[in-house]
């Protein structure tokens, strides 16, 4: 999806067509496509101004989000499972089936991390 129109040209195409032009009109003079610019206007005569929509889906909307409680409940229980662990007691539960890695991105969320041991060489008495 690309972004949307900047700020400043949306507020010259307000200004034209403030100024008596038609959307269509307006938006052929900044260089925009007529459906742009009918667009445009629609809004501007709606509400006063021709705001960019908000783009991408909404936060905090997934199937899993009914069910933070449930997950943190489990953490809390049991620090050591794992993320199909997880799933299943999901599914036995309540029924969602959410893939582990969902169940990873939602825990992430909330700031649950986990932390792997550092690495360190074998210590020069082990026997060869």
């Amino acid at each position: 999806m690309s972004a949307p129109m900047p700020y400043a040209l949306r507020a010259r195409f307000q200004e034209l067509v403030e100024g008596g032009l038609s959307g269509r009109a307006a938006a052929l003079r900044l260089k925009l496509s007529p459906a742009t610019g009918a667009r445009w206007g629609l809004a501007i005569r709606r509400t006063g101004q021709a705001r960019a929509a908000p783009q991408g889906r909404p936060r905090g909307k997934g199937k899993l989000d009914p069910h933070r409680s449930f997950l943190i409940e489990l953490i809390d229980q049991d620090g050591d499972m794992t993320m199909p662990e997880l799933a299943g007691a999901l599914a036995d539960a309540t029924g969602v089936q959410a893939h582990p890695d969902a169940i990873g991105r939602v825990l992430r969320k909330l700031g649950f991390t986990y932390k792997k041991r550092r690495w360190s060489r074998p210590s020069d008495a082990v026997q060869r």
